[in-house]
């Protein structure tokens, strides 16, 4: 086993990660909503190939199959209660949010809200220990890293804040970044159960990553997707059907993206917390849109000095929330081994 402090480094690379992959999924699923003309449908598309995906893998992989039954074994025996397996609900809200609400704030201030809900909702998650790792003190380093990465977020995007926004709305995206806070802890609390225990061996570690990581983001994207459809239904009904699928390949990427990144996320929060996979994923959202508007210029242009600072500021945020503290470890010598119910 690592120690915690290697454990911690590559908890948070994997989070940055998460992030990358987050921020690849918006650039395409934007793309497939513009041209479809209809958000919701185009993340119906995209929940359902990454569905897809994950089901083929489950088909595949005996280790995923195991840790399917290890949920659906752990929800009959009262281990899982039905609303630990509501996680992929965050997500949901969150791409309803985007429609809503993201054209009419302005993406700025859309994403200083979700990421205010995502720092504030992962101290607050972590703390009660809604998440595999079981309560974690909000210790000084995480009170200050949260509030960096606020402040680097504002930073990244201040150039594009419209003043004329209804600030009124900044509240749906906030609920949603709490949202997504909460369905972080609710898919680690899954993964964990789907995992189950193993030998000790690199093969049977390799085996529980894949147990706990498929059945956590297949949950994920069967809760989620069933949500979007209904509200994509509603939508159509009375807004009209969306214009015809487009014929560009890569527009349809948003899903496998998605698989990967809830898959990720499952696994990372069982190793630092949700606090932390937030930040560093705030951190390779903010990166990963820098290094795609460099490379692959939006409509909006390439990024300016206080893009790049930001961004660097939210390498600095993760870190000061990483750094260990005498109460993170008080806490953890409190905590049982077994997961909150």
């Amino acid at each position: 086993m690592a120690a915690p402090s290697s454990r911690t480094a590559l908890g948070l690379a994997g989070a940055f990660v998460t992030g990358a992959f987050i921020v690849a999924q918006a650039r395409v699923n934007a793309e497939l909503g513009a041209q479809l003309g209809d958000g919701l449908v185009a993340a119906v598309i995209s929940f359902g190939l990454g569905l897809v995906l994950l089901l083929v893998l489950l088909a595949l992989l005996p280790a995923g199959r195991r840790g399917l039954g290890r949920v659906g074994a752990a929800r009959r025996r009262g281990r899982l209660r039905p609303w630990q397996l509501l996680g992929g609900l965050g997500g949901a809200l969150l791409v309803a949010g985007q429609g809503l609400t993201a054209h009419v704030l302005g993406t700025a201030l859309f994403t200083i809200a979700v990421v205010a809900g995502q720092s504030s909702g992962g101290l607050v998650v972590d703390r009660v220990g809604l998440g595999p790792a079981g309560p974690q003190a909000t210790t000084p380093p995480r009170i200050v890293g949260a509030v960096l990465m606020l402040g680097a977020v504002v930073l990244s995007v201040a150039p594009s804040i419209s003043t004329d926004a209804p600030v009124v709305l900044a509240l749906l995206p906030l609920a949603a970044g709490l949202a997504v806070a909460t369905q972080q802890a609710l898919n680690g609390r899954v993964a964990a159960v789907a995992g189950g225990s193993g030998t000790g061996s690199a093969q049977d570690e390799n085996d529980s990553v894949v147990a706990s990581v498929l059945p956590a983001a297949t949950v994920n994207f069967v809760v989620g997707g069933a949500a979007l459809a209904v509200a994509a239904v509603v939508a159509v009904l009375l807004l009209g059907p969306p214009n015809p699928l487009p014929s560009a390949w890569y527009l349809y990427l948003g899903g496998p993206f998605g698989a990967l990144f809830i898959g990720l996320g499952a696994w990372v929060v069982g190793q630092v917390g949700v606090l932390l996979l937030s930040l560093g994923a705030v951190a390779g959202q903010i990166v990963g849109a820098l290094v795609l508007d460099v490379v692959l210029p939006s409509a909006a242009g390439t990024p300016g000095l206080t893009t790049v600072l930001g961004a660097l500021l939210t390498l600095v945020a993760a870190g000061v929330a990483s750094a260990p503290w005498p109460l993170r470890r008080s806490a953890a010598r409190n905590t049982g081994s077994d997961l909150p119910s």
